[in-house]
């Protein structure tokens, strides 16, 4: 299964400064989390600082892979998760993110060092999310959508080849058919033998 283990969201001046963050280190010991947690900071920073404001881009480390967007109003999001993760869904999540959150709070209070948004890392809708784009088909109706589709063509293949299997055979119901003219059918058996090509 997908997973996302932290979402983060910095303001990026001369250092970056992590304003909001949230973790899903389940899948971690006990003892490492707290090892874990520091380095997914860690390497927020260092996506956030070496990427330009605008730009977006995904960065595979290991059995993970990092996704940073930077806004051009210098707000900023990672989103670190397992390589199966599909970025667009990670890219919308993050865009979703920093929308929700410039409108929380105002501009004034993303630079400021000292304010209170980097003494508290907590924010429910940032834990909220996390736990709701663990499945990104649930989170993502594109995604949704693309998977019902990928499942109702193995149901059609499958269907198709249970026909086959029971012994009824295309060659048998197309000669059988009075729904098809005796051109159609000539057009079958040429295009089935090879003689034409079906464009």
């Amino acid at each position: 299964m997908v997973k996302i283990f932290s979402i983060t969201i910095l303001y990026k001046s001369a250092k970056p400064v992590q304003k909001k963050a949230s973790y899903e280190l389940s899948s971690f010991g006990f003892f490492q989390r707290s090892g874990v947690r520091e380095f997914m900071a860690f390497t927020s920073d260092i996506l956030v600082e070496k990427t330009a404001s605008g730009q977006r881009q995904s960065v595979k480390e290991q059995d993970y892979k990092c996704h940073v967007h930077v806004r051009s109003d210098s707000l900023a999001c990672v989103v670190i998760a397992d390589n199966d993760y599909p970025p667009r869904v990670a890219f919308t999540l993050m865009s979703k993110i920093m929308e929700e959150f410039s409108s929380d709070f105002p501009r004034s209070s993303w630079d400021t060092p000292s304010s209170i948004l980097s003494s508290d890392l907590s924010y429910p809708p940032l834990d909220a999310h996390l736990k709701r784009y663990q499945d990104p088909r649930e989170a993502d109706p594109m995604m949704r959508v693309q998977s019902d589709l990928d499942e109702t063509k193995i149901v059609l293949h499958e269907t198709i080849e249970q026909l086959l299997e029971r012994g009824e055979k295309l060659d048998d119901l197309v000669q059988k058919t009075d729904k098809l003219s005796g051109t159609s059918k000539a057009f079958y058996k040429e295009a089935k033998g090879g003689c034409c090509v079906i464009q």
